[in-house]
């Protein structure tokens, strides 16, 4: 079973960035899927976005198109989630997870989550 681990996440104005990146591990990008989700407070969880193995396909709620974007570097074994245009909205705890099917909406594994916060 992998291990996940988030960093990156802090308090940023509306309309800043912030990169969130997870490490891995273990090698993933042969065998697993990744996936953002996040949770608002009050919330479920929502996905946000998925990057298949070898990073050959990605996809996005429509909520974070156009913004947000989901990369995977192989030698790092890590994960990341550039987000742009930030808005208050997109305040919430987000969480990497993993899973062997590609998107998945309840993958197995997970992080502890980073806490994302947007000022207005």
């Amino acid at each position: 079973q992998v291990q996940l681990r988030e960093s990156g996440g802090g308090l940023v104005q509306a309309g800043g960035s912030l990169r969130l990146s997870c490490a891995a591990s273990t090698r993933t990008d042969s065998t697993y899927a990744m996936h953002w989700f996040r949770q608002a407070p009050g919330k479920e969880r929502k996905f946000v976005a998925a990057i298949s193995r070898f990073g050959t396909s990605t996809k996005y709620a429509d909520s974070v198109k156009g913004r947000f974007t989901i990369s995977r570097e192989s030698a790092k074994n890590t994960v990341y989630l550039q987000m742009n245009s930030l808005k208050p909205e997109d305040t919430a705890i987000y969480y990497c997870a993993a899973s062997l099917t590609y998107p998945e909406t309840t993958p197995p594994n997970w992080g502890q989550g980073t806490q994302v916060t947007v000022s207005s």
